[in-house]
């Protein structure tokens, strides 16, 4: 008979063995770095397969997103530019980029215990547990921008209203920027900054004209509410400037229409187009006091300041001074040299705010906008009014890509090309015409000697001195700052 050996007794791994400590970190390792390129996949592979399958489908389904959303920036940049000023779609953009940043972190959690973390040494358990840290912020930040986009969602729903958007007006889009002061101390608004944007649809050339608030003697055209309510138009002398007919109009409420919202805005307004002789879609109203907090949210403006600029004055004491020379302003040095007033006339502080806008334009780029999202929505917040409905957000923005790639062309109606108080409409007009009609022109097209001479005569523009220590004031009415020095507006700032 044959002898029956012994049972062999079971294989057993020795855990504290260096071999089995190297394979248990790097699997530990490998099912955290599975979760961050294709989460599920160290589910699948080593936990629920269920729940990792699951996560696999959302992650595919997103890639698809992600891949469409690509495909219609190459192929349609207003088709994205639609989508993305849809406010049921980024409040569904919102929820889904907040769900995923939980669910992605709870696979990353369950990835580091299905890695086994108690069966490795202290020393390795401290550095899994560090890299279980650091790629949590992946998760992290997928939810960071879900709460941007839910702040964007809350800015642009506060901000835009809703209604049909305005088709362009001959093929342009006519923008009427005021920048006005809500202070405390002031009776009613009264516009600082009157400009009127005029940006060609299909290029994005953009003309910008800025009326000086002190224009006087405006005759409104035939058939609008103002024509009706002062036929004889807005003159009587220095109580009739420009930035006056907003608060006429406020106090004047009653005799609008029936359900006007802003007899203010209307009045200056149609002011504005029988200046111009162009039709205003849309109109966007800063509040120059919180115009500060928006540009510390972008980190503040790079301008070349040409000329020292006061802090302070005009009742109080004169603090400091903004130098010449290229300066990064922040909001309250930034606010102050567009408008301060000691030793300047309106039109320079016209030249700095055109400056300060301008600069602003420039360097809101979509890295700026995306690093200081949530400060800069924040900051928008009782800072702007606009009529520009939700609809017409696509269309614009489409527009604005263009404008930035395009220099913008600017006209400012003060002397010497016109005096506000004492002028000839058509010249404004035929300025206007010539303005627009040079910037529709390509950039390599060069205008005839002929047509030249013939878009210099309609516009009937006065040669610009260079400022130097004998130049005279260009400002020499009474009550205004003959002490200053503007013949040329070019000199004041730069902000290119």
């Amino acid at each position: 008979m044959l002898e029956r050996t012994p049972d062999r007794a079971p294989l057993r791994v020795d855990t504290r063995s260096p071999g089995f400590d190297r394979r248990h970190r790097r699997r530990a390792a490998t099912l955290l770095l599975l979760t961050l390129l294709v989460p599920g996949a160290a589910q699948v592979a080593a936990g629920s397969r269920a729940v990792g399958r699951l996560a696999l489908r959302v992650w595919l389904v997103l890639l698809g997103m992600l891949l469409a959303l690509g495909l219609l920036a190459l192929f349609s940049r207003s088709a994205l530019l639609w989508l993305a000023t849809r406010s049921w779609l980024l409040a569904a953009a919102q929820v889904v980029l907040v769900a995923l940043a939980l669910g992605w972190a709870a696979l990353f959690v369950d990835a580091w215990r299905l890695g086994r973390p108690d069966r490795l040494p202290q020393r390795d358990r401290r550095a899994l547990l560090v890299a279980l840290l650091v790629l949590l912020l992946v998760p992290g930040l997928v939810g960071w921008t879900g709460v941007g986009v839910g702040s964007a969602r809350a800015a642009m729903t506060s901000l835009f209203g809703t209604g049909q958007a305005a088709a362009a007006a001959k093929g342009r889009y006519n923008i009427l920027l005021l920048g006005g002061d809500s202070g405390a101390s002031r009776v009613g608004l009264r516009p600082d900054s009157i400009q009127l944007a005029s940006v060609d649809a299909d290029t994005g050339r953009a003309v910008l004209f800025g009326f000086s608030r002190e224009t006087e003697n405006i005759t409104f055209r035939p058939g609008s509410t103002m024509a009706r309510l002062l036929p004889q138009g807005w003159s009587c002398g220095d109580e009739c400037l420009l930035n006056g007919l907003y608060t006429w109009g406020q106090e004047h409420a009653k005799l609008f229409p029936a359900g006007t919202k802003d007899p203010g805005l209307v009045a200056t307004t149609e002011a504005v187009e029988a200046l111009s002789g162009l039709d205003v879609q849309y109109y966007v109203l800063v509040d120059l006091r919180g115009f500060s907090s928006i540009i510390n949210a972008v980190g503040g403006l790079d301008i070349t300041v040409q000329r020292r600029t006061p802090i302070g004055g005009n009742g109080s004491p004169i603090s400091g001074y903004i130098e010449p020379g290229a300066q990064h302003l922040d909001g309250y040095h930034a606010l102050w040299y567009a408008r301060s007033r000691v030793g300047s006339t309106n039109y320079e502080r016209m030249a700095r705010q055109r400056c300060v806008v301008t600069a602003l334009v420039r360097q809101l780029d979509p890295r700026t906008v995306l690093l200081n999202f949530g400060d800069i929505a924040a900051a928008s917040t009782g800072l702007f009014r606009t009529d520009i409905p939700q609809d017409a957000l696509g269309p614009l923005a489409q527009v604005a890509v263009k404008t930035k790639q395009e220099p913008i062309t600017a006209v400012n109606f003060v002397p010497p090309l016109i005096k506000p108080w004492s002028y000839d409409p058509a010249v404004v007009r035929s300025t206007v015409a010539a303005a627009i009609a040079r910037s529709e022109k390509p950039a390599s097209a060069k205008p005839s000697a002929k047509a030249t001479a013939a878009a210099a005569g309609s516009a009937a523009p006065v040669p610009t001195p260079t400022p130097s220590a004998s130049t005279p004031a260009v400002m020499t009415r009474p009550g205004t700052d003959p002490d200053a020095r503007t013949g040329d507006l070019a000199s004041v700032c730069s902000a290119e």
